[in-house]
Parts: C-alpha cells; sequence; structure tokens
C-alpha cells in the first residue's frame, strides 16, 4: 500500500487535474460494460473504495475513521427505526430519530465553540446527513416499504457526491442503482456526463479560478484601502457571486458528470438561477437539491402542523412563518455567525415581500403592465437583491467592520 502511494497522491474529490486523470482511467472498464449494457457491481464498489481511500486515506485518515464511524451509526439507527415503523408510529420516536440522525452534525457545528474541532468531523457530513435525515422521514410517512442495509449503505458512501452533493433523493437512487441504463440510454448519459465535466472544468478552473484568484483580491483590495471602500464592496459584491455560482456550480457538475458515467442520473445542482425573475424561481433554480430537501422535508412539514393545528387563522401569516423558520435554519446550517443567520432572515424577507408583490399584481392584473421590460427589470431586481445576500453570506461585511470600526 505504500509504494502505491509513492505513484497515487491523496487528493479531495475533484480538486486537482490528477483526480480526473484517474476518473478517466478507471473509468474505461466500466464504461466498456455499460456501452453493452452491463455493470460489474464488484468494480463499481472496487471504483468506491478506491476513490473513497484517496480522499479519506493518508493524511485524512482521522477523517476516514470518523465516515465509517458515521456509516455505523446511521445504518443502525435507521434500521432499528425501520424495524419498530412496522409495529407502531409514535410522533416521539420518530423526533427521537430524527435528531439522533442529526446529532453527529450538531456536535461538529458546535465543536468550535468548545475551542476544538470534533473527532467526528469529515468532508462531507453535512451532505450524508441530508440523505440520513429524508430516509428516516420517508420510513415514517410509509413512502419505504423496505429498508435493505446494503443498498443503504451505497447510498450514502456514493463517491462522486459524497463531499458537497448534489443531494439525491434514496429512491431515485435505488432505482438507477438496481436498473443498469441499457445501451442506447447510457451513450446518451455518457455524452451528457463528459459535457458536465468539461462544462465544470470551464466553470470551476477557468472563469472561477480567474475570478477567485484574480478579481475577488483586487475587489478586496480596493475596498479596504480606504479611499473608495463603498465601490470597492460593490465591486467585491458582484465578482464574489459570479465566483460562488462558477465554482459551487462547477463541482456539482462534476459530480453529476462523474455520475453519469456510472449510469447514475445524479440530479442537476444550478439552473442559471441569475436570470430569475423572482427571488421564488431563484431558489428553484440556484443549490436546487437543497432548496428542495429544506422544502420538502422542513417547509412543508411545518406547514403541515401549523395548518392541521390552526396554530395561525391566516395561511399568509402561517407562510411567512414557515419561511423565515426555513431560512433561518438554513443560515445556521451554513454556520454559527451572524452574516449567517442575517443571510437566512434576508431571503425569508425576500420570499415574503415576492409573496405579497405576487398577491398585489394578481389583484390588479388589469392595471399593472407586463411586458418583455417589465420582466427584463424583475431579473433586474431579483440579481441584485440576490448579489447583495450573497455579500452578507461572504463574510465581508464582517471584515470592513472590524477593519474601518473595531480597530
Amino acid at each position: 500500500m505504500s509504494q502505491l502511494t509513492q505513484f497515487i497522491p491523496y487528493l479531495t474529490p475533484y480538486e486537482k487535474p490528477f483526480y480526473f486523470i484517474l476518473l478517466g482511467v478507471l473509468f474505461i472498464p466500466s464504461i466498456i460494460l455499460s456501452l453493452n449494457g452491463k455493470r460489474l457491481m464488484w468494480y463499481q464498489n472496487f471504483l468506491t473504495i478506491f476513490f473513497l481511500w484517496i480522499s479519506f486515506g493518508g493524511p485524512n485518515s482521522k477523517q476516514g475513521l470518523a465516515l465509517i464511524a458515521y456509516i455505523i451509526w446511521q445504518t443502525l439507527l435507521t434500521s432499528v427505526y425501520f424495524k419498530y415503523r412496522q409495529k407502531e408510529n409514535k410522533s416521539g420516536v420518530f423526533y427521537v430519530a430524527v435528531l439522533l440522525n442529526l446529532l453527529p452534525m450538531f456536535i461538529i457545528k458546535l465543536s468550535p465553540f468548545f475551542g476544538s474541532q470534533s473527532i467526528l468531523a469529515f468532508l462531507g457530513y453535512s451532505y450524508l446527513t441530508f440523505k440520513s435525515v429524508q430516509v428516516v422521514m420517508e420510513i415514517r410517512d410509509g413512502i419505504l416499504k423496505e429498508f435493505n442495509i446494503k443498498y443503504y449503505i451505497q447510498f450514502l458512501i456514493f463517491f462522486p457526491t459524497i463531499s458537497s452533493g448534489p443531494i439525491d433523493r434514496y429512491r431515485r437512487f435505488l432505482k438507477d442503482y438496481l436498473n443498469p441504463p441499457d445501451k442506447e440510454k447510457y451513450v446518451e448519459l455518457l455524452q451528457k456526463g463528459i459535457h458536465y465535466i468539461f462544462l465544470g472544468l470551464l466553470y470551476k478552473f477557468i472563469i472561477g479560478y480567474v475570478l477567485g484568484s484574480h478579481l475577488l483580491p483586487a475587489a478586496q483590495g480596493i475596498a479596504l484601502d480606504g479611499t473608495t471602500p463603498v465601490l470597492g464592496t460593490i465591486g467585491y459584491m458582484y465578482v464574489y457571486s459570479f465566483y460562488l455560482f462558477f465554482d459551487f456550480a462547477g463541482y456539482s457538475l462534476f459530480a453529476v458528470g462523474t455520475s453519469y458515467l456510472l449510469g447514475y442520473e445524479t440530479p442537476i445542482n444550478f439552473n442559471k438561477p441569475f436570470i430569475s425573475p423572482n427571488i421564488k424561481e431563484f431558489w428553484n433554480r440556484w443549490h436546487m437539491t437543497l432548496s428542495f430537501w429544506f422544502r420538502d422535508y422542513v417547509y412543508m412539514r411545518l406547514m403541515f402542523t401549523l395548518i392541521k393545528k390552526k396554530v395561525f387563522k391566516s395561511r399568509i401569516v402561517a407562510s411567512n412563518v414557515g419561511y423565515f423558520a426555513l431560512f433561518l435554519l438554513m443560515g445556521l446550517w451554513h454556520g454559527l455567525t451572524w452574516y449567517y443567520i442575517v443571510y437566512g432572515i434576508y431571503h425569508a424577507l425576500l420570499i415574503c415581500i415576492n409573496d405579497a408583490w405576487l398577491r398585489y399584481k394578481k389583484k390588479h392584473k388589469d392595471k399593472l403592465p407586463s411586458n418583455r421590460f417589465t420582466h427584463v427589470f424583475s431579473i433586474f431586481i431579483t440579481f441584485n437583491a440576490v448579489c447583495f445576500s450573497f455579500l452578507i453570506f461572504s463574510g465581508f461585511l464582517d471584515t470592513l467592520i472590524k477593519h474601518f470600526i473595531l480597530v
């Protein structure tokens, strides 16, 4: 093993060009078999172990052990809850199961406040948590009638998406896992997969690199030198927004493209978000698998409970409370800092304003113009509102406050 590591370095997924060379070489047998309508599971398992090893072995072996412990924990927990659910369906047990699902993430998130990093932390733990929680929730709903430990573990450790998503759904993944594509379908997936990977290379390693390594530091320097801080901050806001998109969308394209090469249609994560005409449409296009996860497993459930228990008389009030709860939770998930919390509250406020405007527009549709100009103007407004949210999200305002006010 030590001799092998002399030739194959430990790599974070999609971080360096050599990772793609390894993908290209080791995927050849899998691609040839898939072009003949076959899938060798032992070879896919070999690929999984190999790529997990180069990401979680060697200097990252502590993360590797944490990952193994996490998989065992979630598998035991989900298995026990599934067996329980076949006989009983008490809400208290369900909530305890979800809290236990979330427990490792809580410990990891809170550890820095006690002066140390948790030994439970590993790359991608948040995304595995989303996967684990959704399975327990769908068992509770009775949607998952069967639970197979082997399939569940394959779902959790699917290496193309393990570090940062996209967040797949268990039933969708299982469909691809159990039904390899035929020759014609795989040819289509192969073409799309290669296209996505090359598009990701353009996004992350060319556009993202120029934005993140050259333009962003330049804008930051202008903002902090004290001569034109407002202009520099505005420049930082736009550059950071585009950098965030191209860097993250590039990574997601790698994950989706790699999945396609293996015959799995992992969902797309971004769909031209900056041309959204309103903030709701933006969240239907930005980091879609995350926003849809929060919509389906947090917002819809909260709304169902609020309406069923008649907590609020008005559905509008209930909806707005749901938005604030949803986006506050999403902000806290990113980190326990003031700017992530403000980022969440800001987006909840935008959604509530957007809903109020749509209601007003519906009532006065005969008096309000609706044409190409208003459509372009709405895109312009939404784009700038979103860019300002990313300025909050970036933490750069915190840097400015400390630089100009607290120092």
